[in-house]
């Protein structure tokens, strides 16, 4: 619909010398095929328009999701937190511990945090690959009971692959207690950090991993280094 009437915008301007209210619908449809037969670039320029408006209103559904948001999450108890805890820039990532750009994520994300000592980072956990994925979240966030997240989640996104065994294998070989890990896989502090995570990253419309939000601004996919600290920069800015 937008889009007929974009090419019949773009026909009556080849025929100023005619009035829209003197044309029927009919006319109007004809003058944009005619418009669009002479000019059929027409259509291309008319598809820019539309995928930009639908960028903006993309990104302001995202600002108004995060501004509704916020404080779940930037404040939620039930997620992990890295770095420094009272850093004056908060970035939250949604990953999944199987996503290859996750893992290039969490080089840069290291060298940021080694080199900004005033860097917050809240991660969610946001399986989405697959029930291996699914697997591995429920035991790094059961790794909190034991205090060991943090060495866990470096382990597991620095695997090749993060399935049932591989993490079991990896829980045992950082000390962590797997039977009691096991049975905190289902405590409910587990299942609903995952749900919240799921609910949120929709209202974010995110559809992939990773994604971000540094500061207040939202930034979907792998971020280099580079760009990450320009980003921060800004925020402080």
């Amino acid at each position: 619909m937008r889009l007929s009437i974009l090419a019949a915008v773009a026909a009556l301007s080849l025929t100023s010398q005619v009035s829209a209210q003197d044309l029927s619908k009919a006319e109007v449809k004809q003058l944009a095929l005619e418009a669009i037969l002479e000019n059929p670039e027409i259509i291309m320029q008319a598809i820019d328009i539309l995928r930009a408006q639908e960028d903006e209103d993309k990104a302001a559904a995202q600002q108004q999701a995060y501004i509704d948001n916020k404080e779940l999450l930037t404040q939620d108890p039930n997620a992990p937190v890295l770095g420094n805890p009272d850093g004056d820039v908060t970035i939250v990532e949604f990953f999944d511990y199987n996503c290859g750009y996750c893992k290039r994520a969490m080089v840069a994300m290291q060298a940021v945090m080694e080199k900004d000592k005033n860097i917050r980072v809240v991660y969610r956990e946001f399986p989405i690959l697959s029930e291996a994925s699914v697997f591995a979240a429920r035991a790094a966030l059961a790794s909190r009971a034991q205090g060991k997240y943090e060495e866990f989640h470096w382990a597991l996104m620095s695997a090749q692959n993060a399935d049932e065994v591989s993490v079991m294998t990896i829980a045992s070989q950082i000390g962590l207690d797997v039977a009691k890990l096991r049975v905190d896989m289902d405590a409910p502090e587990v299942v609903e950090h995952i749900q919240t995570s799921r609910d949120v990253a929709a209202a974010l419309q995110f559809t992939g991993t990773p994604s971000f939000i540094i500061g207040d601004q939202i930034v979907g996919g792998f971020v280099p280094q580079d760009v990450m600290e320009e980003v921060i920069a800004e925020q402080r800015g």
